[in-house]
């Protein structure tokens, strides 16, 4: 199969003065990650790192002039590409060992497993093409033989736990169900929730060994009392509270 070459791996789209985010077009639907950046006064903060084919680092540097808090929200690997890219590499401790586990071997569609492309398939995320991409970084670029590099996390975060870049603050909620650790990032100031795949305005995922449905269930209860003015999400478009209540009422409809 052959893949055309493209000049820019990464789409930038500038949300306000202070958040921008960053994404992979050429990565499949299902993988294809929202990076979010923050700046903050005193340092900034990276919200997940996407599949890391294309160093996140070099192809926004401008992003990176202060110092990077990169917190990712859960330890799935279309969210933890670049993760090793940054010095201090924050995570909850109940996906500390899966940042090793579930690193990326293969860009390789069939090295997906038969029972998760089924999965992918059934809820409309499905991967037609023989590659987790659907175009080529550089012309040298093989992606028979790229791997992601795995990184630990260098600092542990616990429900309550505060991540302050000076002039913004944002507290860390525990909402497990897609993953065991998977957190969001919750500022009531500007009632801003960056929720990584706990939940999006996309099909929710809950059916990996990792998943549980009852806490999922748990989470979508606490969501929905959540004061939010937007969500930005893991995946697909950001949303209103208005718009939280419908997706989470609806998984509860669902699972309940």
């Amino acid at each position: 199969m052959s893949l055309p070459v493209v000049e820019a791996w990464y789409e930038r789209l500038k949300i306000d003065d202070d958040i921008t985010l960053l994404r992979e077009p050429y990565v499949a639907l299902v993988d294809r990650c929202n990076i979010w950046h923050v700046r903050g006064r005193d340092r900034d903060l990276l919200i997940d790192s996407g599949l890391g084919v294309v160093s996140l680092r070099k192809a926004a540097q401008d992003l990176f002039e202060k110092q990077v808090v990169a917190v990712a929200t859960h330890s799935h690997y279309d969210h933890t590409g670049n993760f090793h890219e940054f010095e201090i590499r924050a995570a909850h401790p109940a996906e500390f060992p899966a940042f090793t586990d579930q690193a990326l071997r293969s860009l390789r569609v069939d090295a997906i497993p038969e029972n998760v492309r089924a999965y992918f398939d059934r809820v409309g995320y499905g991967l037609k093409d023989d590659y987790l991409i659907n175009a080529l970084p550089a012309e040298n670029f093989s992606p028979e033989s790229w791997e992601q590099k795995a990184a630990a996390p260098t600092w542990l975060l616990n429900e309550g736990d505060v991540v302050d870049l000076g002039n913004r603050r944002f507290e860390v909620l525990h909402l497990p169900g897609h993953s065991p650790g998977s957190i969001g990032l919750w500022e009531q100031y500007t009632g801003t929730l960056f929720s990584g795949d706990a939940i999006y305005d996309g099909p929710l995922l809950d059916e990996f060994p990792e998943s549980n449905t009852e806490d999922y269930l748990n989470t979508m209860e606490r969501l929905k009392r959540l004061p939010m003015k937007v969500v930005h999400g893991g995946h697909d478009a950001s949303f209103d509270r208005k718009r939280l209540q419908e997706i989470a009422q609806n998984y509860i409809n669902a699972r309940g």
